[in-house]
């Protein structure tokens, strides 16, 4: 199983909101039920939603996660 980190730019899905992407890729001969947890993991504990899967031919899977960016707001002032 692999897993890729993609941070979308502004021009990319959505023009107003930025989303982070993860991308998860599983073999054909790895168990569905392996994969099934590890997005349960990340839709849990990183606040990931699934966005998208494919099936490929052969048996190959990738799904696409999603989740808005994290924007830290500064706590002090500079006077």
């Amino acid at each position: 199983m692999r897993e890729d980190l993609h941070v979308s730019s502004v021009e990319s899905i959505q023009k107003v909101k930025d989303w982070e992407y993860l991308v998860i890729s599983v073999g054909p001969r790895e168990s569905l039920a392996t994969a099934r947890r590890r997005l349960v993991e990340h839709a849990e504990y990183g606040r990931w939603e699934l966005q998208r899967s494919i099936l490929y031919r052969g048996g190959r899977r990738r799904f696409w996660l999603r989740r808005k960016m994290m924007r830290v707001q500064p706590t002090l002032d500079r006077d």
